[in-house]
């Protein structure tokens, strides 16, 4: 499970096992009590989400977006 980021108690990652066929790119966001996963193209949208709600979504894809390079890297160094 490469985590790429950490922000606010949430880490933003994706898992080395990403289906087969392996899906789109996209990260999963997990603290403590919650979770998502976001799609990061063609633009940063939820998939799904459990325990956050609207304001912490936006934020988690706020920050996800600001990062898309660095996500986008570290998801084709991992998966080739």
């Amino acid at each position: 499970m490469p985590v790429i980021l950490r922000y606010k108690g949430y880490k933003i990652f994706f898992f080395s096992n990403e289906g087969d066929p392996r899906e789109p790119l996209h990260v999963h966001v997990r603290n403590a009590d919650a979770s998502a996963k976001f799609w990061i193209l063609p633009q940063v949208g939820v998939a799904e989400s459990y325990g956050l709600n609207s304001q912490e979504l936006n934020e988690l894809a706020e920050v996800i977006g600001d990062n898309t390079q660095l996500i986008e890297r570290a998801w084709h160094e991992f998966f080739g």
